[in-house]
């Protein structure tokens, strides 16, 4: 199967987890059936300028970052941590992080979500 980039469903999400600004999610799977039910969440994720995804907890499931463009500001338990294109970030099942981008340049990256 191949999903085409013009098929995505976006999504744009106000203060996401109590972050600021508005991010857009396109969303590359439709369904956790395409991650085999062993995840949720398979997104490309925007940032402009001044946007973040707030600090929050997993706790069934795990969270990868993969950044592809920009630099941010990763909470990384409370340590605050910056990311380049390139960078994976984890997140295990009981831990917490946020992101943020505080630069003038757009922040993407892909973030996946699986089950623990």
């Amino acid at each position: 199967m191949i999903r085409r980039a013009d098929s995505c469903e976006i999504e744009y999400r106000e203060h996401m987890r109590d972050g600021d600004g508005t991010v857009k999610l396109t969303h590359l799977i439709t369904a956790p059936s395409e991650l085999n039910d062993k995840g949720r969440l398979f997104s490309r994720i925007t940032l402009e300028p001044g946007c973040s995804i707030g600090y929050h907890i997993h706790d069934k499931d795990a969270e990868l970052f993969y950044i592809l463009k920009g630099t941010g500001e990763y909470n990384d338990n409370g340590e605050i941590r910056t990311v380049y294109p390139g960078d994976v970030t984890i997140c295990p099942t009981g831990e917490g992080h946020g992101i943020a981008n505080r630069t003038e340049e757009v922040l993407e990256f892909v973030a996946v979500i699986v089950y623990a």
